[in-house]
């Protein structure tokens, strides 16, 4: 099964909507400078909101260049089942986090797959005590993700033929199957394209939705994983 991460959710009727759809994991956005940050009030209420369901997706927060501290404190004050570094954070840094992790790998016009190989491989030498995916991302005018732009679908092929990692950056349910069939990730995350005007389009999201489920590759490297990361309710993900 492909894994489904949507991001950016800011009200809690969107972070319903989204989980009835069954998606895997839900993105709240704690970076200052984001358009789709969200406070601590409202992170709590669509957590809260959240785990009345039965099943529901894991819920990661999002953080760029945050100190581990922080990170730390704002998942146990809000109850979050993994943390996301979409910052310059290195490996290093994440042994001081305490909740499973989600690590992107920034993907400027010139990084080749060899290179986003070996320093995903640094991190799998480190032996952390806590599980935790890699995510390769866009870096696009100086913004840390959700710029809606994607990377050398090539690159992108090689690396997931080596390990399994996230495919963010540019995708869309116009495009997100054709990624799937051909390049077999592990899961895809998407942000701005589900918005319409700047705001989570639910008619986009299921489309989206429905485009991986439909496209679901079987083959890939990532299915010999331990299935750690699924909806709570079926599978912990921690």
């Amino acid at each position: 099964m492909t894994l489904i991460k949507i991001c950016g959710l800011t009200g809690l009727e969107d972070a319903l909507s989204v989980a009835q759809m069954g998606v895997d994991m839900a993105g709240l956005v704690f970076f200052t400078e984001s358009r789709r940050r969200i406070s601590f009030k409202q992170a709590a209420e669509i957590i809260a909101a959240l785990g009345k369901l039965p099943r529901r997706p894991a819920i990661v927060g999002v953080f760029v260049n945050e100190n581990a501290q922080t990170v730390n404190e704002t998942a146990q004050t809000c109850g979050l089942d993994m943390v996301q570094l979409s910052g310059d954070e290195g490996w290093e840094y994440c042994r001081d986090l305490e909740r499973p992790f989600i690590k992107v790998i920034h993907v400027l016009a010139s990084t080749g797959a060899a290179e986003i190989v070996e320093r995903i491989n640094i991190g799998r030498s480190m032996n952390f005590k806590q599980p935790y995916l890699c995510m390769l991302d866009t870096m696009a005018g100086g913004l840390y993700g959700g710029s809606g732009q994607g990377f050398n679908r090539e690159v992108a092929r090689q690396v997931c033929a080596t390990v399994p990692v996230l495919i963010a950056g540019g995708l869309s349910s116009d495009n997100v199957a054709e990624l799937i069939q051909d390049v077999k990730p592990l899961g895809v995350d998407v942000s701005s394209g589900v918005e319409t005007d700047g705001r989570k389009d639910m008619n986009k999201i299921r489309r989206f939705v429905e485009a991986v489920r439909a496209a679901e590759a079987p083959g890939g490297v990532w299915q010999s994983l331990p299935p750690k990361y699924y909806r709570k309710g079926e599978i912990d993900v921690t």
